[in-house]
């Protein structure tokens, strides 16, 4: 006579736990005398992923398997439990109703967190079965689940080592190398991205969980060669609880006897955890797909065109309309986000638009810094070249005048300047005007000063040469008078009174 699963529902749809049958479980299979020689398999994913198949491969089970030709439907509802059949250590297997049904509705989705946490808190080893395809998508991949099922284990069940075993699904062309990688790197931006205890914040992945990832064929399109795969991976389970098994980590192995009383416990704790309530798939999935659409309107502006054109005119000097063209550019992405964003819940739409227009800024803003500096330096260079002009053009009291008037009209250029520059989308970056106007408004009093200093020499020097021509005139009339009153000729007077005055000019220019 065949051995016995006993396979029986240990929790119904409706959430119930059922005692009786967990007793009578332990107490058919002698699950009490097993002492801590046993280990828990559970299985999770998405629903219609074969994921009863899959067990029932393994370890001989008898559970319910969904019919092809009866539509792609939810089987298992709730989760079962059964006995491994020829494996040793003894192996409790764990069946999990499926997640994403469609029976189960916008409704389900607290029930699949718990059932969810509840196998990840009482296993062992947790098999994530999921179809290979699915690698790298949102919900199919069962990354919400995941993200949430993690932060529920790290606040409140830290116990023993848990080892996921990832079973991708209908193995394509692509190598399984590569989906272990892509799979393994998913996994660990989920980890990093829960909110984790303040005890557990740099704990990494490796310390609540072995990752190991395997792969099988179709099992419609190639029964056999799944048949042989799986008959591998069964062998994995015998002796799992060893050193090097699969649940070989597990650091507080407790005796069988207690199972019955911890799966009360776990399921207790679980259904009163408020934590665990998942928001309604239609949140879900519009924040995942508003965040991703936002990603690419992101990808996209930084390749943009017109957009790297003129961050390359900006290398060598000011872009004409630069604001203008930029609020466009950005103007157009948000807009493309909001037609693809349109049909997804209004107040999680709204956020990521925020957040892709405050990304979008900080994208544009260092081109923005490049102008206002250009804008800056072209009304100082400006300013400087009027100014050396109005030192030797102005005269007397209209120098000054002359000078703040150009200091004026500089700066004023440079406002409009700033003005042309601004951006629509922008309400908070004044302080960037603010700082480039008051560096140019301190560069300019400093040339103002230099200017003056230059002018007050120039003025000075006038004023010492006119002094010197006049005590040479002086001189010259002087001698000359004076030879021809003794009856000098009025050549020999005049060349004598010439050489007179500029010894004279030369020694006052001299001394001063």
């Amino acid at each position: 006579m065949a051995e016995d699963c006993c396979s029986f529902q240990l929790i119904s749809g409706d959430g119930v736990l059922n005692r009786e049958g967990l007793e009578n479980f332990s107490r058919t299979t002698n699950l009490s005398h097993r002492g801590v020689s046993y280990a828990v398999v559970a299985i999770m994913g998405p629903q219609s992923g074969g994921k009863s198949t899959l067990l029932n491969k393994l370890f001989q089970t008898d559970f319910r398997m969904m019919d092809a030709e009866d539509g792609r439907t939810q089987t298992t509802q709730g989760i079962w439990m059964a006995k491994a059949i020829g494996i040793e250590p003894f192996i409790v297997a764990i069946d999990v109703e499926g997640s994403d049904s469609r029976e189960r509705g916008q409704g389900g989705a607290t029930f699949e967190k718990q059932s969810a946490v509840f196998a990840l808190a009482i296993a062992d080893i947790v098999i994530i079965n999921m179809w290979c395809h699915d690698i790298g998508r949102e919900h199919a991949a069962s990354r919400p689940l995941l993200k949430t099922v993690f932060e529920a284990m790290t606040r409140s069940f830290r116990s023993s080592k848990t080892s996921l075993l990832f079973v991708l699904r209908d193995q394509t062309m692509t190598p399984l190398e590569l989906l272990q990688r892509l799979l393994r790197q998913d996994i660990e931006r989920i980890w990093a991205a829960i909110a984790h205890a303040d005890a557990h914040k740099r704990t990494p992945l490796d310390e609540f969980f072995n990752v190991e990832i395997t792969a099988l064929p179709s099992y419609e399109l190639e029964e056999m060669k799944f048949t042989e795969q799986v008959a591998r991976l069964r062998q994995r389970f015998f002796l799992s609880t060893s050193p090097g098994g699969l649940a070989g980590d597990r650091k507080d192995g407790q005796p069988a006897s207690g199972l019955p009383l911890r799966a009360q416990q776990i399921w207790e704790t679980v259904k009163k955890n408020k934590d665990l309530d998942l928001p309604p798939p239609q949140v879900l999935v519009a924040t995942f797909r508003c965040e991703q659409i936002a990603k690419e309107k992101l990808s996209r502006l930084k390749l943009d065109e017109t957009w790297l054109a003129m961050g390359e005119a900006l290398k060598s000097g000011p872009v004409s309309e630069f604001g203008e063209k930029l609020s466009s550019i950005l103007e157009n992405y948000l807009c493309q986000y909001d037609k693809d964003a349109i049909n997804h819940e209004e107040s999680i739409r709204n956020e990521n638009r925020r957040k892709l227009e405050a990304k979008a800024l900080k994208v544009v803003r260092p081109a923005y810094v490049a102008m206002l500096q250009h804008l800056r330096s072209i009304a100082l260079k400006s300013l400087q070249t009027r100014l050396e002009r109005t030192v030797k053009e102005a005269s007397g009291d209209g120098f000054e005048a002359a000078v703040d008037s150009c200091c004026q009209s500089r700066m004023r250029k440079f406002e409009r300047g700033c003005e042309d520059a601004t951006i629509r989308q922008v309400n908070d970056w004044v302080s960037l005007q603010v700082n480039v106007r008051e560096s140019l408004r301190r560069d300019i009093e400093t040339l103002k000063s230099e200017k003056k200093a230059e002018y007050e020499e120039l003025i000075k020097a006038q004023k010492i040469k006119k002094v010197s021509d006049g005590a040479g005139i002086l001189v010259r009339v002087g001698v000359a008078a004076s030879l021809m009153a003794v009856g000098c000729d009025p050549v020999t007077a005049t060349a004598v009174a010439l050489a007179a005055s500029t010894s004279t000019k030369r020694l006052i220019d001299k001394n001063i």
